[in-house]
């Protein structure tokens, strides 16, 4: 199966793995559109009987710089809707029947986290960098995939800093499962999927469900908890000028505070 698809991604389905590549340039930053998109295709791969687990990966810079910070500079009103095309993306990665393996390389920012976040296992080009700035751009959200990956006090600190850290550091704090050079990224995410490929698909879905049931609190209640805050946010008039600021590029003005 081919699915070519106009909001930025591509799904095929070859023995038994769903790949589905987001490829939006120049930073794979998703729109409104493209992040209920998304939502529905990482969905419809899941409930494909020729799928028995999925990858999800990039081409470009990139992996994914989260959402698209022009279109809400130009359309604030549509913070609502892209907030339910973030939770709904991540939901169906975490909630997804089938184990969903996420290949990250360059930024892995915003939107980006929380699919890596929400993800059964991810894989790791030595180039990439995971970072959350939504401080630095008006918003909220991410913090919950994000210590879904990281110890507390490390989300913290990468959340009121706006700091990255590599793909070195994720790997000793124990978030990701390898780390390999950028050329065999792909490779090293298909060679994992063909191991659960080979499973017995019924089994793999009990396991997924199982695991899912055991973790502790509700990942998609404390990122819908976070996204109340993201609305609020959008009420401050420094978010606005964040916004602008990034589109803009410049330093941003908080007029003295």
């Amino acid at each position: 199966m081919n699915n070519g698809n106009t909001n930025g991604f591509a799904t095929t389905i070859h023995d038994g793995i769903a790949e589905i590549v987001i490829d939006r340039p120049p930073v794979n930053a998703l729109n409104d559109a493209g992040w209920h998109a998304l939502a529905d295709e990482i969905g419809r791969a899941g409930r494909d009987p020729a799928a028995r687990v999925i990858v999800l990966r990039a081409e470009g810079r990139g992996f994914c710089a989260g959402v698209d910070i022009k279109e809400l500079d130009k359309h604030p009103e549509k913070i609502v809707s892209v907030n339910a095309g973030n939770y709904r993306s991540f939901e169906a990665v975490h909630r997804n029947p089938l184990p969903v393996i996420v290949a990250v390389h360059g930024f892995v920012l915003g939107g980006g986290i929380g699919l890596a976040g929400a993800a059964d296992i991810v894989v790791a080009a030595d180039d990439a960098t995971f970072g959350v700035p939504e401080v630095d751009r008006g918003a909220m959200g991410g913090g919950a995939h994000l210590q879904r990956l990281f110890p507390v006090q490390k989300v913290r600190m990468m959340y009121f800093t706006g700091e990255s850290i590599t793909a070195a550091e994720a790997y000793r704090l124990g978030a990701i499962e390898k780390v390999v050079p950028r050329a065999e990224l792909r490779e090293a995410a298909l060679t994992i999927a063909r191991k659960i490929a080979a499973k017995s698909g019924a089994m793999i879905r009990l396991a997924k469900e199982s695991l899912n049931g055991i973790e502790d609190g509700n990942l998609e209640m404390k990122y819908r908890w976070e996204q109340g805050f993201t609305l609020q946010a959008y009420s401050e008039k420094d978010s606005a000028e964040t916004r602008r600021a990034f589109v803009e590029k410049r330093d941003v003005n908080f007029k003295g505070k």
